[in-house]
This record gives structure tokens, sequence and C-alpha cells, in this order.
């Protein structure tokens, strides 16, 4: 089977100007999507892993790119089960996507929502202990801005960071399509861009090679079932 070459193009849920109403339903569909397909599950299975290593202080955790922060507010209810101390920063770029997001995390505490560029961080460096990235960094078409994404993360972090996402190969192209013609069918949003986004996404192979150019140290990248990947590294910063 050959395989599946990456695409580039502009997913809908990104447009400035895209209509708020749809753009929640797309953002609802993504929380199921993680929820269902194992974003959230991989996210807390390689967090905990690092957390593990020193559980008794509070964690100071970015999520870059947070969509409708589902991630964050998934720690957050895993740190509290375990007794684990928190502090959860959400940020996105998109304001409409924002005010989602802050909508969503209005009264739970030890988190927030902030503006902040995947490409430009705000923040100085290793001012959280682990930095996020969950299915946003396919988002990215050219190569540079990948690597800065990368790097911006990995010089804001002090402990490591996670990037969860989606694995690009033919198989997920036929389930997101499926998914497209039934499930989406009338969610115009999350019809287009969820076959597009399996198309932007990266292969194993790819993530590594990016993890070596943008030099992070101690990179792993794990495979998920079923169309998931993981890339894990050590902040270097």
């Amino acid at each position: 089977m050959t395989s599946l070459p990456r695409a580039t193009g502009d997913e809908l849920m990104d447009e400035p100007g895209q209509d708020a109403a749809e753009l929640a339903r797309s953002l609802a569909d993504l929380r199921g999507v993680n929820r269902w397909l194992g974003g959230t599950r991989i996210v807390l299975h390689h967090l905990s892993r690092l957390i593990a290593r020193d559980a008794d202080r509070t964690w100071r955790i970015l999520d870059v790119g947070t969509g409708s922060a589902d991630i964050p507010l998934a720690i957050a209810r895993w740190a509290r089960a375990r007794g684990v101390a928190v502090e959860l920063v959400a940020t996105d770029l998109h304001p409409t996507t924002l005010d989602v997001a802050r909508t969503r995390i209005a009264g739970h505490p030890n988190l927030r929502a902030e503006a902040a560029d995947a490409l430009d961080l705000r923040y100085p460096d290793a001012s959280f202990d682990v930095v996020l990235c969950s299915t946003a960094l396919h988002h990215f078409n050219e190569r540079d801005d990948v690597l800065r994404v990368l790097r911006e993360m990995d010089r804001v972090a002090r402990v490591g960071g996670i990037v969860n996402d989606l694995r690009r190969s033919r198989p997920a192209l036929v389930g997101a399509n499926l998914l497209a013609a039934t499930v989406w069918r009338t969610h115009p949003v999350t019809r287009h861009d969820g076959p597009l986004s399996v198309r932007r996404s990266f292969t194993p192979a790819e993530l590594r090679e990016l993890a070596a150019a943008a030099g992070l140290r101690g990179a792993r990248v794990h495979a998920h079932v079923p169309f998931r990947v993981a890339l894990v590294w050590e902040a270097g910063g």
C-alpha cells in the first residue's frame, strides 16, 4: 500500500470570520474525537509519567492551541481525583475559539484561558513544567512553522513537552471520510475539516525527524491505537 502524502490547505475552523455556532459545533465534535478515539487518554497517560517524578508539588501546565479546553479540563479532573496540585493555562489564538474555552472553564479553580500565538509564546523561558499541544500541530502547513512551534514549546517548558495528534494513514482517512458521511454529514465545518486534518497530520517517522530538527532532547514517538501519535520529550531550556 502506498503511503498517504501530507496535504496542505486551510481548515474552516481556523478562518477568522467562521460562524460562531458552526465553530462551537465543530469544537464539540473535536471533543468527541478526543474522548472516544484516545486523544484525552493519551495525554493523561504520558503526563502521569512525567508527574510521577515529583507528585508532591504544584505542576504548572500550558496547553497550546487548546480549542475548547477539553484537555485541560480532563487534566484538572484527573489531578483532583489523585490529589495532585496543578495550575493550567489554556491558550488559543482564534478569538471565538478562546471565548468557547473561557466559557467552558469558568468557575474551575487553577485553570485560566488566554490568547497566545504558538509561533511566538509570550512566556519566559522554563515558566511551565509541562507544555502540551493536542490535535493542533497539524494545523501548521509549513515545516519551518512546525519546527518553530516545537522550539517555542521546548523553550517555555522546564520538565518536558507532549504533542498528541492524529496519525496520518489511509485507514485513518477512510475512518474520517466515513464519519464525514454519517455522524458529521450535517456539520459543514467538521465534515470538511475532519478528513483534511488526517491528510495534514504526521506519521511517526515524520515526527521523529521534526523532533530531531527542532533539537528536542530525549524525544520519543509513540503510536497509539487507533489513529493517534504522541511525541514526548525532556525540556532542554
